[in-house]
């Protein structure tokens, strides 16, 4: 199968079957009926899937669009396909309905899906997960070569002392949470206490910024708070269905401030 991506970004497969623009020459003697999957994560992304797939199509008979952008609510992860290796993703949707999140709409309500090995786990909600299922997810991080990356983030509602002696238990590289407006600083305080023994070096959060009309000194004060607290912000501009939000010259260095340590522990 070709997978085409309509951004490349980090997380995007690199091998030989994965492109990000238009087929270059070598792939069109390829196989007619190959497969060809266009797939766009971000509903900005679409018009330019649209435009990609109209170009594989002139040299591949089977070529289909969707990914994320179109509400897809995803089947069983399949590693390395769309998405790169070492990522894995255990379950798919999430039981909160937060204002800001696509995951209720696309993915629906909790599924746990068979685990697929992986360091980097990318879940929506692994901690709203039955307790046989985290454990199981658990056993497969304690036999990876590299240490565990809960980039998905750990909800703190469901944040348990019994989780916190399983990510003692393995080796662990990077724990998530999120602090996504000005009442997530009281809910940081229990991850503060439940996570003291991890170095902040290992624990970082999400910051959503300018949602609901806050300002830029509150967004700043959050951030700074989040750092006081003992974990790394990583400011990110709220971004509606379309990407519509234009941000001044002062929230994008806001945002790119705070979304480097480097910068903000200097």
């Amino acid at each position: 199968m070709i997978r085409v991506f309509a951004r490349k970004t980090k997380w995007t497969p690199t091998d030989e079957l994965a492109f990000y623009a238009e087929p270059p020459l070598f792939v069109r003697n390829w196989d007619k009926n190959m497969l060809v999957m266009v797939n766009a994560t971000f509903t900005w992304d679409i018009d330019n899937a649209y435009e990609l797939a109209k170009a594989w199509s002139l040299h591949f008979d089977n070529v289909q669009v969707g990914g994320p952008a179109f509400g897809d609510p995803g089947g069983e992860f399949v590693p390395g396909r769309f998405i790169k290796e070492g990522v894995t993703i255990t379950s798919r949707g999430c039981p909160k309905r937060c204002p800001w999140c696509f995951v209720p709409k696309r993915e629906g309500k909790l599924r746990e899906l068979k685990i697929q090995p992986g360091y980097i786990v990318n879940d929506n909600n692994l901690l709203a997960c039955s307790q046989g299922h985290i454990l199981a997810v658990f056993d497969m991080l304690s036999h990876q070569r590299k240490g565990a990356q809960f980039n998905g983030g750990l909800d703190i509602d469901y944040l348990k002392p019994w989780h916190v002696e399983l990510l003692k238990g393995i080796r662990v590289n990077e724990i998530w949470v999120a602090c996504d407006n000005q009442a997530g600083l009281k809910r940081l305080d229990k991850a503060v206490d439940l996570l003291a023994d991890f170095s902040i070096n290992k624990k970082r959060c999400y910051v959503l910024i300018r949602h609901d009309n806050e300002t830029l000194a509150e967004a700043e004060a959050r951030c700074a708070a989040v750092y006081e607290k003992g974990f790394l912000p990583f400011a990110q501009l709220f971004k509606d269905k379309d990407n519509t939000k234009e941000y001044s010259k002062e929230w994008r260095g806001l945002a790119r401030k705070w979304s480097r340590p480097a910068i903000y522990r200097s």
